[in-house]
């Protein structure tokens, strides 16, 4: 709502009854909504009513005329569309009611509000298969949707998924739904098999352009479940000695060389660029690159010679740096640790070194929170959120929900893996700027916070009782202090997800920034080429910056559109993982149906409050309407719900006892009410 009615009005007949471009958003009622082109933070957005909609779907490049509606509020009516964000769906396969042949696809998302009928549904490959209540993969027939058809548009059957509710069809629907293919074309394939034969020779030629660390110990440390190995560490005691005789150590991070093997220009790189990210579901992985390299001659599998990419470092005692260095590298890993078996050694070697390589494990530990602690006194964010995991059965059924706990090894790594990021990014901005060359890196950027979304996040925590009060500057070590004020308060995740949905958003970009976040002035991606295509881009950019090759406008284009991909998939990938969690979660929630938890209350909005029960971490609704015994009003800017007659209050973070009423697995929503 305006604040000043002469500001809407001068708003209003300034936009008025003109043609404007912009993109709609449709909501599950089937209303739109288009943000003016030259909007500033007070102007609302155009209404598009259902019926003034058209033939346009949510996320769509529209153009529209607008209109004074309902009191004078401005609206709009779509004219046409200029730009398609999406034309294939996942969905269930109904029949006909009034012709049983006909088959239609009813799109999961339900901003799409259409019908697909499934032109193709009786011909072909598909003859005789189309059944009804099958999960489905359709693309809209643009060329003959028009506005007699209304909003059932004729469409191409691409792929029969499998049954609704099957696992597979399942978690294969997710992936489609969000533009990430499962399969790898055949050119893909076959490019990527021949490059793993010709180019993992070990030849006098490329070994004399690569520094040989076979002899140096080396390990990796990951994910007892994981398939591909994109980073090691090495270390080495070095004969020189720091200014108190202690000894130096040569630290060595070895990244997969991705860029060895994949090379621009092909349909291997095309398709690596096209995915951008692999995606990683609850039951299994969607990689960007094929197994043949991501599993295969890429991985820094033990007991293997494999191709890298390293930062090497020269520190002393106190983990500061003395000398670094980036380049090609040949690597034999001495062992595959899991971060379980790492932290047993580390455990058993608290006394005594116990264990194999229980030396290295414990120097690479120390210095890991060395930098650690360097880090927080720098104000680097610790969110440090909850993870959690699922144990299914041979039917993909989840049997057991369990938090996945940090433990020092994650630290670890994490803490190489963020030094090598800083470096390598700081080594090439430093040398582009010394070049007098700009735009030429691909940056992990993460930007100050918006003044108006730290505004609310202080109206939220202050209300809680939380010392929160940003001026105009702030700093990562505010945002820290208030982390570390919630930590053990009721409200503990809703305040952490408040504080994150403030931040800006981390994106790639070919503008150095700085990271706000980590605090630090140069960061990029570098450490994980088998699953992120930016991090490739990154390697063959050092690989350029090293050779001193000249940048060309071309590649500037090039890696800008890249970041901006790559931003984009980021967020899908990360939509599709979120997606198989809550599935899970709500599916290992059905047979609980009936049952009361004391859960935490862990959002509030106008119409109810969300809470969170703690076995599955999982998040349902209680409506305002179905709270007993009271008229309840929502006081939205202090998170609470107030009873009119009874002032009974529902406090966010309050623990309260719930029962789940209902499991809804087709649109993954709990319903609780409260249990008396």
């Amino acid at each position: 709502m305006k604040k000043d009615l002469n500001l809407h009005k001068n708003s209003f007949q300034k936009a008025a009854n003109k043609k404007i471009t912009g993109i709609i958003s449709i909501n599950s009622k089937g209303k739109g909504f288009i943000s003016l082109p030259d909007a500033g933070k007070d102007d609302e957005d155009i209404v598009v009513q259902p019926e003034n909609i058209g033939l346009a779907l949510h996320g769509d490049t529209v153009e529209a005329e607008t209109f004074a509606g309902y009191r004078g509020a401005l609206e709009g009516k779509i004219i046409s569309v200029a730009e398609r964000k999406k034309t294939k769906f996942v969905g269930v396969v109904m029949r006909g009611t009034k012709n049983p042949n006909n088959f239609y696809l009813e799109p999961d998302d339900h901003r799409a509000h259409i019908t697909i009928h499934l032109a193709n549904a009786n011909e072909g490959e598909f003859t005789g298969k189309v059944h009804e209540g099958q999960k489905a993969f359709a693309e809209i027939v643009l060329d003959n949707w028009t506005e007699e058809k209304g909003r059932i548009p004729d469409g191409r059957l691409l792929e029969i998924i499998g049954e609704k509710g099957d696992n597979n069809a399942e978690m294969h629907a997710i992936v489609l739904e969000r533009g990430f293919d499962t399969t790898f074309p055949a050119d893909v394939l076959e490019e990527a098999d021949a490059a793993s034969k010709k180019l993992s020779a070990f030849s006098a030629e490329e070994l004399s352009e690569r520094r040989d660390f076979r002899d140096t110990f080396t390990c990796t440390i990951d994910p007892i479940d994981a398939k591909d190995f994109d980073d090691a560490l090495s270390l080495k005691d070095m004969d020189e000695k720091d200014e108190q005789g202690r000894p130096l150590v040569e630290i060595g991070i070895h990244i997969a060389d991705v860029a060895h093997y994949v090379v621009p220009g092909t349909a291997l790189d095309r398709e690596a660029r096209k995915r951008a990210f692999s995606v990683y579901l609850v039951d299994r992985t969607i990689p960007m690159l094929p197994h043949v390299l991501s599993n295969g001659v890429c991985s820094l599998n033990p007991n293997e010679d494999r191709f890298a990419f390293s930062a090497v470092f020269i520190m002393d005692r106190d983990a500061k740096i003395r000398d670094r260095w980036f380049g090609r590298t040949i690597i034999h890993s001495n062992k595959r640790f899991t971060y379980e078996n790492a932290q047993e050694v580390l455990t058993a070697s608290k006394i005594t070194p116990t264990g194999e390589f229980a030396a290295e494990l414990l120097e690479f530990n120390r210095l890991a929170k060395v930098m650690l602690a360097r880090r927080k006194e720098k104000g680097a964010i610790d969110f440090d959120s909850t993870e959690i995991k699922f144990k299914l059965d041979e039917n993909g059924k989840p049997i057991a929900v369990y938090k996945k706990e940090r433990i020092d090894t994650h630290r670890l790594v994490e803490e190489f893996m963020l030094l090598a990021n800083k470096e390598v990014a700081e080594y090439i901005y430093n040398k582009n700027k010394n070049a007098h060359i700009h735009l030429t890196g691909v940056y992990r950027v993460h930007d100050l916070p918006d003044q108006e979304k730290l505004h609310d996040l202080a109206t939220f925590v202050n209300a809680l009782g939380l010392d929160f009060h940003p001026g105009k500057t702030i700093t990562p070590k505010d945002v820290q202090h208030l982390i570390d004020q919630s930590v053990g308060h009721g409200a503990e995740a809703a305040i952490k997800v408040a504080t994150l949905r403030s931040m800006a958003k981390a994106l790639y970009s070919t503008k150095n920034v700085g990271h706000f976040g980590l605090a630090f002035e140069y960061y990029t991606h570098f450490t994980s080429p088998i699953r992120r295509y930016p991090d490739l881009s990154v390697h063959r950019i050092l690989a350029d910056v090293l050779k001193g090759k000249p940048v060309t406008q071309e590649m500037v284009a090039t890696l800008e559109k890249i970041c901006q991909d790559s931003s984009r998939r980021e967020i899908e990938a990360a939509d599709a993982e979120r997606a198989s969690i809550k599935y899970k979660q709500v599916e290992f929630m059905m047979d609980r149906v009936g049952q009361t938890f004391e859960a935490t209350i862990s959002g509030i909005a106008e119409w109810g409050m969300y809470v969170e029960e703690p076995e599955a971490k999982a998040e349902g609704l209680i409506r305002v309407r179905d709270l007993p015994g009271d008229f309840y009003t929502v006081d939205q800017k202090n998170y609470k719900i107030v009873g009119e007659k009874t002032k009974r209050e529902f406090q966010l973070g309050q623990k309260i006892k719930v029962t789940l009423n209902s499991a809804d697995l087709d649109n993954r929503m709990l319903n609780f009410s409260i249990a008396e």
